[in-house]
């Protein structure tokens, strides 16, 4: 199998950074703060397995209605991922990590809309990157200090998600104030009143 000249591959990366620099999102600020050492274990615990999502299902009903889930979020989100593929790899770990963590998952496609409208490569002003716009410092807190794993899917919304479950145990289940400390604007409306709008549009009809 042949491979790819240097040149080639250093074109690549080159013309990947400089779109995602072309399109930069408009959100995504987290602040670095200092953390008790349990919450910083338990974060690092978190983001550390890498195992792909494969849900589990007490009953049939349960199985069932993920599925349709899967299906209407799929057809909802047809436009923004057209690969099939993708797409539904994309719903999946969406639904494993928010249920991971404890979140609606419409809260999380919401949050994803408003940070980075389902760009993978999407990064902010501030240098957020990714689907949920994890600022880099988080790497080196509770991770491997690798930042380009930020634009790995599962890696990217696995932060995210450890990261606002944080800010939700934090602020006392105060999703108001924990979307503001995601977004580095606590105390102030715009932020969370667009995550909570987007949030709709992701919530989820049961058939029947």
């Amino acid at each position: 199998m042949k491979r790819p000249s240097v040149s080639k591959v250093a074109g690549a990366l080159a013309l990947a950074a400089s779109l995602a620099c072309a399109f930069p999102a408009q959100a995504g600020n987290q602040k670095e703060e200092a953390l008790a050492d349990s919450v910083r274990l338990a974060l690092s615990h978190a983001i550390r397995d890498e195992r792909p999502p494969q849900p589990k299902f007490a009953t049939p009903i349960e199985l069932q209605r993920y599925q349709q889930w899967l299906a209407q979020m799929s057809q909802r989100l047809q436009r923004k991922l057209p690969d099939g593929q993708l797409r539904t790899e994309f719903l999946e770990t969406v639904w494993y990590e928010a249920r991971r963590a404890g979140l609606e998952p419409a809260l999380v496609l919401g949050l994803i809309q408003v940070e980075s409208a389902y760009r993978k490569y999407a990064v902010s002003l501030a240098g957020a990157r990714g689907y949920m716009q994890v600022m880099p410092f988080w790497t080196g807190v509770i991770g491997d200090s690798d930042r380009s794993k930020l634009f790995h899917m599962q890696t990217n919304l696995r932060y995210g998600c450890a990261i606002l479950r944080m800010y939700l145990d934090m602020e006392r289940g105060d999703l108001y104030l924990a979307l503001g400390r995601y977004n580095g604007s606590r105390g102030r409306a715009e932020y969370p009143n667009a995550v909570r709008a987007a949030w709709k549009q992701w919530e989820f009809k049961p058939a029947g």
